[in-house]
């Protein structure tokens, strides 16, 4: 009986049936006190009354069995070890709770909960090695400074964006446009299983289901509606990363474009997006500087105790950031050059720790490239 559901089967259900979209199930939701097995069982009646709810999707709720088989569905997410988040449960990303139209759930595989602010990278399948170069780069620091990177597992620039974050051994997530059960492009089975294991895998379809234009475009609200930032490395003007960056204009997200040859048509989509108002990106300082300067939209920083008056420093710092920070007592002003000097950090240290505290907002970046600590 649709009675005997639990809460989270018949999230399940709903969430799989056929031409009812997010904005109705929400509304429902929003019509039944959240409740969504009353929505099995209230009737037709009540059902159509709800704006958007006519008979056509009474029906398929009411006869719901034909078109979902729920024990198949439980019995494969066992096996896969896949779990099925909700909007109730922390798991389920803030962010995403705040756009138009949020999938009332979503196939989870992997246990990261996304504690972590999140930036989207996105771009082109047919990329050229300077847009996976910086892509990678991209994911790689944006991962050293603590934020998750967002993409879609697609060929070319969503790729190394993951392989970016995955190297320094950050957190970075997949939305997909498909099954959270089928890996395209398959050459990309190892990645996956490397996000299972340290990242997560997130699908708003049931198993099985096939990639079409609607699935991606469904698939690329997701990506832009987790994150802060949005930033499109390569993409020609009808790109789907142009529909990601459609999204984040829409929800309020920040979009920041990379510039490339004027020549190059994998770039002509970026310069479109600048000339329409996006912010032109050349390195991770640049989203830095937007966040701060928005200040509600940076992620926030760790949380600081009380400070070291012994040391003089905050006490949430890790040994590389106590380090270099320690250098700038009595007001120094210092170069990276004079920094490497004097902590014997590499270059790649001391530039991901220099921006660690720039985050943290103990440190600022001179016009002259020098450092000093906030006053």
């Amino acid at each position: 009986m649709s009675s005997e559901l639990t809460e989270q089967q018949a999230f399940l259900v709903l969430n799989a049936l056929p031409n009812i979209g997010p904005i109705t199930l929400n509304r429902l939701l929003e019509e039944l006190d959240g409740d969504p097995r009353a929505i099995f069982t209230v009737g037709a009646r009540r059902l159509e009354s709800v704006k958007g709810v006519g008979p056509a999707i009474s029906g398929t709720i009411a006869s719901w069995r034909q078109h979902f088989d729920l024990a198949r569905e439980e019995e494969r997410m066992a096996q896969s070890r896949v779990t099925f988040v909700t909007t109730r449960d922390a798991g389920y990303p803030k962010l995403l709770r705040e756009i138009n139209d949020p999938p009332i759930g979503l196939y989870r595989k992997g246990q990261y909960e996304f504690g972590h602010p999140c930036v989207a990278i996105v771009g082109s399948r047919r990329t050229t090695l300077y847009g996976q170069s910086v892509a990678k780069k991209l994911g790689m620091e944006l991962a050293r400074l603590g934020f998750c990177v967002v993409s879609g597992l697609a060929r070319g620039i969503d790729t190394a964006a993951h392989e970016g974050a995955l190297s320094v051994g950050g957190k970075t997530a997949a939305v997909l446009g498909t099954g959270i059960d089928l890996i395209y492009p398959p050459e990309n089975l190892a990645l996956y299983r490397q996000l299972e294991e340290s990242g997560a895998v997130l699908s708003e379809f049931p198993f099985s289901r096939r990639a079409d234009k609607q699935s991606f475009a469904m698939r690329n609200r997701i990506v832009a509606g987790c994150c802060e930032a949005v930033v499109v490395v390569e993409s020609d003007v009808s790109g789907g990363a142009m529909i990601t960056a459609r999204f984040a204009g829409e929800q309020g997200r920040q979009l920041f474009a990379v510039p490339g040859r004027i020549d190059q048509s994998t770039s002509a989509g970026c310069h479109q997006l600048i000339r329409d108002g996006a912010t032109l990106l050349t390195s991770v300082d640049d989203l830095l500087s937007e966040l701060n300067y928005l200040d509600g939209l940076r992620p926030a920083p760790i949380g600081e105790k009380a400070a070291d008056v012994a040391a003089g420093r905050p006490a949430n710092l890790t040994d590389e950031e106590a380090r270099v920070f320690d250098c700038f007592r009595g007001g120094s002003i210092l170069s990276p050059d004079a920094l490497t000097n004097q902590t014997g950090l590499s270059a790649a240290q001391l530039s991901s720790t220099l921006m660690m505290l720039e985050l943290k907002r103990l440190i600022v970046k001179r016009a002259d490239g020098a450092f000093e600590a906030r006053g």
